[in-house]
């Protein structure tokens, strides 16, 4: 995996091959296929790992402090630069290629929804209107990261994660990001 992440960095997403991997990490690319099946599986298992690894679901007690808590870590693992320069790879190369974005989205929808617990707990302790929708929470804070760190360019700070957090914590608190009402059939 880390030759995958030194690969990422170096080549960007359309110069990783299992070929470049395989030579990195000194290993046959036969291993590669039989494990992985090819790059894009291997991209995925790599993001699934890191995301598991590096970002643990918070649990102060509090929205406020559990989504602030969350947005440094995310933040915190993408100022090492070989992560920064593989994620940046990965979300520049998701605007133009369908299986990196498969991917890139697979990834995320992970993330996601192993985060919306925050937000179950903020709902039970009143923090926010019932029938706010968590992965809306989750998914719009990950897009202000995101959007601020590798779109912007402004560097990875807590002072970036903490306001991204107290924007998205305000939003939610205010009803903002409730669940969309389900249609009901036209009983005409």
């Amino acid at each position: 995996m880390e030759a995958v992440v030194s690969e990422l960095a170096d080549s960007g997403y359309a110069g990783t091959t299992v070929e470049r991997v395989a030579a990195r990490a000194g290993i046959a690319k036969t291993t590669i296929y039989r494990r992985w099946g090819g790059i894009d599986r291997l991209l995925a298992e790599l993001m699934t790992e890191h995301a598991a690894a590096e970002v643990p679901v918070p649990d102060s007690g509090d929205l406020h402090s559990d989504l602030r808590a969350l947005a440094r870590a995310v933040v915190d693992m993408l100022k090492d630069p070989p992560i920064r320069a593989a994620f940046g790879s990965m979300l520049a190369a998701g605007t133009l290629n369908p299986d990196a974005r498969e991917v890139l989205s697979g990834f995320l929808a992970g993330r996601i929804a192993m985060m919306t617990v925050i937000i179950d707990r903020a709902v039970r302790r009143g923090e926010v209107p019932p029938g706010t929708d968590g992965a809306e929470v989750i998914r719009t804070m990950t897009i202000l990261i995101y959007g601020r760190l590798f779109i912007l360019g402004e560097p990875a700070s807590p002072s970036l994660a903490d306001s991204v957090a107290a924007i998205v914590g305000s939003a939610a608190a205010g009803g903002s990001l409730l669940s969309p009402p389900r249609e009901t059939p036209d009983p005409l």
